[in-house]
């Protein structure tokens, strides 16, 4: 089969199409030819060595497909039927995957692979953050960083439906259209504030009237953690879900107790689906509202396998919208 591997941390050039065995699977265990396979900004750390890995590597933890082997042990996933996963291991870079059977999520028959895909790790972050994390209440306001990436853009239409007002940031006007679109009631363009530190958490302020946001959702990391610290209200939460720019810095925790005896959480899904009958919640949750409708999702682009690495230079360049996926 064909596979995206990286032989050493590097940058995007050390993504390349190689022939690899096809997997057998073990017990507990399927093997599914993909359909659809979701890029992350993980990923890319998982290539670039900023989580140390083991190479050779093929990068990639969630996507979609039908199952076209079974092992030992498997009642319940069956040759043929369709599944989406979202795990903490790599390799869904290639046309075939092994995934736990305990893992494998029933696709809906209404809903194609593609939304599967873009659903099943991103859809599942921002209903965590949302749901779990923070269970949003109506009447509450937050800020979103990136409010136009594949987590933003479904974090935003899930905390509208909570009743929660979306604050969010965006670099372009097409951004703020799609961010708009999604919901969210105030958009802010970070690229036209000379000082980020000091402006954004100004800005967000005078939209609260001084008082602050109940939430801030953090997914880029080191250049707006600041910001996004001091845009919170006495008492609320920094959500810290990704790192676009680059990681946060260790920093001193007495800066919660002066700005307000802040709270700062670090989340990551596989700690809110480890439980078996948490992912299915989380899944079923996600699904059911992109089946009817409640839930938009945004493909904003397709690249085949074979340009991984052109997939991870644009994402890392924030030069996507909505999902990105690889299509064997």
């Amino acid at each position: 089969m064909d596979a995206i591997e990286a032989r050493q941390a590097g940058d995007p050039e050390v993504l390349q199409l190689l022939e690899r065995p096809a997997p057998e699977p073990g017990p507990g265990q399927v093997v599914v030819r993909t359909e659809a396979i979701g890029v992350n900004f993980i990923d890319t750390y998982h290539r670039s060595g900023v989580y140390p890995m083991d190479f050779p590597l093929v990068p990639g933890s969630e996507g979609a497909g039908v199952v076209s082997a079974v092992g030992e042990g498997v009642p319940a996933v069956a040759v043929g039927d369709r599944v989406a996963w979202a795990t903490s291991l790599t390799g869904s870079y290639a046309q075939e995957v092994l995934v736990d059977a305990a893992a494998a999520l029933p696709v809906p028959d209404d809903l194609d692979s593609a939304a599967a895909a873009a659903l099943a790790l991103q859809g599942m972050t921002a209903q965590m953050l949302t749901d779990g994390v923070v269970a949003l209440e109506p009447g509450q306001t937050v800020l979103l960083t990136a409010g136009a990436g594949g987590v933003g853009l479904l974090l935003t239409q899930l905390a509208v439906a909570a009743g929660a007002r979306v604050i969010s940031t965006v670099s372009t006007e097409e951004k703020e259209e799609l961010s708009r679109g999604a919901g969210a009631a105030e958009v802010i363009r970070y690229t036209e504030l000379d000082d980020l530190t000091a402006e954004l958490p100004a800005r967000v302020r005078e939209l609260t009237g001084g008082v602050g946001v109940d939430v801030a959702y953090d997914g880029v990391g080191k250049d707006t953690f600041d910001a996004s610290l001091a845009s919170v209200r006495t008492r609320g939460m920094l959500v810290l879900f990704g790192g676009a720019s680059g990681q946060v810095p260790p920093f001193d925790l007495q800066r919660l107790n002066r700005a307000g005896s802040l709270f700062v959480t670090r989340p990551t899904l596989m700690h809110y689906i480890a439980d078996p009958e948490e992912l299915r919640y989380r899944a079923g949750s996600v699904f059911a509202a992109a089946r009817t409708g409640a839930l938009d999702v945004r493909i904003g682009a397709r690249y085949p396998l074979a340009e991984a690495a052109e997939a991870h230079r644009a994402l890392e360049g924030r030069e996507t919208t909505g999902k990105v996926l690889l299509i064997p």
